[in-house]
């Protein structure tokens, strides 16, 4: 029914850049909000980025100022733009989006298959 599917993740040397990309497929009426969750070998998943509906973020502590999450509602994609990355950004950033699928009815969470971002030195 509905499809996330991430893309861009990567082996890159710290201090670099990746940029993330997510699409979200199926019959979306509504996207209530989506973000970039992540989990680190040994750790629990945690939320890195979030974008609502009305266009306010969130980030977690660790990468404010580095990363950014933006949408793109006509193509129901999100984006992370991750800066500046760290060894400790590694890990599998999966996506997720709470959406309305159809014209009615309740807003369910959904989850991409991850995408593998690794930083080195």
């Amino acid at each position: 029914q509905v499809q996330l599917v991430e893309s861009g993740g990567g082996l890159v040397q710290a201090g670099g850049s990746l940029r993330l990309s997510c699409t979200a497929s199926g019959s979306i009426f509504s996207i209530r909000a989506m973000a970039w969750h992540r989990q680190a070998p040994g750790n629990q998943r945690e939320l890195v980025a979030l974008i609502i509906s009305d266009g306010s973020t969130n980030y977690a502590d660790s990468v404010k100022g580095r990363f950014t999450i933006s949408r793109d509602n006509a193509k129901n994609m999100v984006f992370l733009e991750m800066n500046s990355l760290k060894p400790e950004d590694t890990g599998v950033y999966y996506c997720y989006s709470q959406l309305m699928v159809g014209r009615s009815g309740t807003y369910y969470n959904y989850w991409g298959q991850g995408t593998q971002v690794t930083v080195s030195s």
